[in-house]
């Protein structure tokens, strides 16, 4: 049963529905999907137009919407907005190391985990819509980041239920493998790094400090995880949000007390820590990230931790060798390393189902380059200009590989655009899709 909620200026309904876990076998075992429908206050049994909502990620859960706020000013002005918890995310039958444990070792785990990536979201998409709306009415869709792949997977794969589609940070590669990814990934994150130093210039002394530190004595974060100055690297995956080196300055800031010993780092800063780089609330992410990028077609051995092996070919990002040489000490972006699944109790027990979906080599194709080529529902993209976690040429290649597809060049935004904007982001591809802009 449904049920709806009054927050300001928004009235929200709750929807559980109840899909294959496998759509090849749609008899087969059912996993329960959550999404929440938000519509403005006083517009409740108006018939408006749909707009689906896929989150960035992976293995992030949908927003929770305090009012009408962020993109959904703008949204609710014309659409009933759908936010999708995509499967194994928030209250989707969530796959994390308590649920897991249940089904068994490690390759039952990775086999059940093979069915989280973006096509069988996308087929979950089709399976909601048509229960909400319908076989006929179609609706439009707006993919944030790893939102915008499942958009590409979703023109792929079923675009006839598609009436417009909006995509934010998210037009990833068609045929990029995981190596070619991180391969132009690990420059960007350097830019950022160079441009954080340029910012805040004494906090490459401060970077440097810690690092020598936990380069000797790896510190113990409140949850039990242990803090090595690679996990300290870590912390640089906040650098390609729009106030992410202003976060990490501050951080750095109350980095040190003095303890009856001595400066040793503070609690608040391994709080504030543990808060950025703990996969507790999402360990889809780490689980599956690589995996968002294989395809059958391009990664025939599997991606097997592409970013730690690429890592290697980007001397920069040794910390130890940068401490020894005196170099700024550079910070990682969007990278899993299979250490992770070593430090972080969240992750450790899924230590060798990581492996095993390093290791598979079969995974389906995502898109459709032909389907693509013919694309016919309108499509326009914000593509940020100093996006440090999507490619910019991949993405550009991709607007010109999708039929009639508008793409809107920015630097005025970073990857969180849509987040931050107010409305105005969103505002503009819909502009666009309309030939207002």
């Amino acid at each position: 049963m449904s049920t709806a909620s009054r927050l300001p200026g928004i009235v929200t309904t709750d929807h559980v529905f109840h899909l294959p876990l496998d759509h090849a076998v749609p008899q087969g075992e059912r996993i329960e999907v959550y999404a929440r429908e938000v519509v403005a206050a006083g517009r409740e049994s108006d018939d408006l137009p749909w707009l689906l909502f896929l989150q960035g990620g992976p293995g992030g859960k949908a927003a929770r919407p305090l009012g009408r706020d962020g993109w959904l000013v703008r949204a609710l002005d014309d659409f009933r907005v759908l936010l999708l918890d995509q499967r194994g995310t928030g209250r989707s039958t969530p796959a994390t190391r308590q649920t897991l444990a249940r089904r068994g070792g490690p390759q039952a785990q990775a086999d059940y985990l093979a069915s989280f990536r973006a096509d069988s979201i996308v087929r979950d998409a089709e399976l909601i819509r048509r229960l909400l709306l319908g076989e006929e009415r179609r609706w439009s869709l707006l993919g944030q980041s790893f939102g915008g792949f499942c958009a590409l997977t979703y023109l792929s794969l079923a675009p006839e239920g598609l009436r417009e589609v909006f995509i934010t940070g998210g037009l990833a590669g068609l045929r990029s493998s995981a190596d070619d990814v991180y391969r132009s990934a690990y420059p960007r994150v350097a830019g950022k790094n160079e441009a954080h130093y340029a910012r805040y210039p004494g906090d490459v002394a401060a970077v440097r400090r810690i690092a020598a530190h936990l380069a000797d004595s790896p510190a113990l974060l409140p949850d039990g995880a242990l803090l090595t100055v690679e996990a300290f690297q870590a912390l640089g995956m906040i650098l390609g949000t729009g106030t992410g080196s202003h976060a990490l300055h501050y951080l750095l800031e109350e980095a040190w007390v003095e303890g009856p010993a001595g400066p040793e780092l503070s609690d608040t800063f391994l709080a504030e820590a543990q808060a950025k780089l703990s996969f507790a609330q999402n360990p889809l992410y780490a689980a599956l990230h690589e995996s968002i990028y294989g395809q059958r077609s391009v990664d025939t051995a599997g991606t097997a931790w592409a970013a730690e092996r690429v890592r290697k070919e980007f001397p920069g990002f040794d910390a130890r060798a940068a401490l020894d040489s005196g170099a700024p000490v550079l910070l990682t972006g969007e990278m899993i390393y299979p250490w992770m699944f070593e430090t972080d109790p969240a992750l450790r027990p899924l230590a060798e189902t990581a492996q095993l979906l390093a290791e598979r080599a079969d995974w389906p194709d995502l898109y459709s380059p032909e389907r693509l080529a013919a694309n016919e529902v309108p499509v326009a993209a914000a593509v940020y200009h100093d996006d440090m976690y999507v490619d910019t040429a991949d993405s550009l290649a991709t607007a010109r590989a999708v039929r009639g597809l508008q793409p809107w060049i920015t630097n005025e935004w970073e990857h969180d655009g849509l987040r931050v904007s107010g409305g105005k982001v969103l505002d503009r591809l819909i502009g666009m899709t309309r030939g207002e802009v």
